[in-house]
C-alpha cells in the first residue's frame, strides 16, 4: 500500500526533485537531494519503496539530460551504447545480489575512495582538455569494462555512482567535461533503468508520486544542462569538486559516525 501525502508534501518533494534534476545535469549528485527528501516526507515507507521511487524519479531526469547535451556536443555512440549495455546488465545483476553483499565494507571504503578521486581531480588539469587516450577499440574496451563495474556498483549499492561514471570518461578515457557529460549520463540512466526493473518487479515504486517527481526532476535537468553547455567545461568541473566534496562529507558521517 503506497502511503499518502498531503498536497505540501507534494509540492515540497517536487521542488526537491527539480532542484536534483539541476543539480544533477551539471555536477552529478542530485541524489544527494532527492533521497533524503523521500525519507523526511515518507518516514514510514519500506526504504526499498523509497529507493525505487527515486530511481524512477532520476532516470527521467537522467535522459532528459543525457539528450540535451548530446544534441550539443556529439558523443561516439559506439561507445554509449556499450557502455549502456553493459551499465544495464551489471545494475540489474547487483540489484539482484543486493541481499547476498555486504554493504558494510563498501560504506567503510567508499568516503576514501571518494577522497582519492578529489585529490586526483583537484591536482590535476584533467577535463579541461578533450584528449581521448586511446585508439577506438581500447576506448571501446575501457568503457564497456568501466560502466559494467560502476554499473553493478550502482545497482548494489548507489552513492557516488555518477561521479564514478564521469570519472571514467574523463581519467580512464581523456574526455574533457563537456564531451563527458552525455557518455556518464546514458551509461548512468541504463544502470538506474537496470536497477529499476528489480524495484518494479519487487513491486518497490510509488508510481504516482514517482511520476510527479519524474516530470519536476526532468524539468529541473532541463535547466541543468543548458547551465552546463552555457558556462562549459569550467563549470562541470567545479560543480563536480564540490559534489565529491559533499559525498565525501555524507558517506563519511554515514559510515563512522
Amino acid at each position: 500500500m503506497a502511503p499518502l501525502l498531503d498536497g505540501s508534501a507534494w509540492a515540497l518533494l517536487g521542488l526537491a526533485a527539480f532542484a536534483a534534476g539541476v543539480v544533477d545535469a551539471v555536477g552529478g549528485g542530485g541524489g544527494l537531494i532527492q533521497v533524503p527528501a523521500l525519507f523526511a516526507f515518507l518516514p514510514g515507507a519500506p526504504p526499498a519503496l523509497l529507493f525505487g521511487t527515486n530511481k524512477m524519479a532520476s532516470s527521467v531526469g537522467t535522459a532528459g539530460a543525457a539528450w540535451q547535451y548530446a544534441g550539443s556536443v556529439t558523443p561516439p555512440w559506439r561507445v554509449v551504447a556499450a557502455s549502456m549495455l553493459a551499465a544495464f546488465v551489471a545494475a540489474w545483476l547487483g540489484a539482484l545480489a543486493l541481499a547476498m553483499i555486504p554493504t558494510e565494507p563498501l560504506r567503510k571504503a567508499l568516503p576514501w575512495l571518494l577522497l582519492a578521486l578529489l585529490i586526483f581531480t583537484v591536482l590535476g588539469s584533467g577535463g579541461l582538455h578533450h584528449q581521448p587516450k586511446h585508439a577506438p577499440q581500447r576506448e571501446l574496451g575501457w568503457a564497456t569494462a568501466g560502466s559494467g563495474l560502476i554499473g553493478f556498483y550502482d545497482g548494489a549499492f548507489g552513492p557516488g555512482a555518477g561521479a564514478f561514471y564521469k570519472m571514467l570518461f574523463v581519467r580512464g578515457l581523456g574526455f574533457d567535461f563537456l564531451h563527458a557529460a552525455a557518455p556518464s549520463k546514458f551509461a548512468n540512466l541504463a544502470s538506474n533503468l537496470g536497477a529499476l526493473m528489480v524495484f518494479a518487479w519487487q513491486g518497490q515504486i510509488h508510481w504516482l508520486l514517482g511520476l510527479g517527481m519524474a516530470v519536476s526532476n526532468f524539468a529541473g535537468g532541463q535547466l541543468g544542462s543548458r547551465l552546463g553547455l552555457k558556462f562549459g567545461n569550467r563549470l562541470i568541473r567545479r560543480a563536480f569538486v564540490l559534489l565529491v566534496g559533499v559525498l565525501i562529507v555524507k558517506t563519511f558521517g554515514d559510515a563512522y559516525l
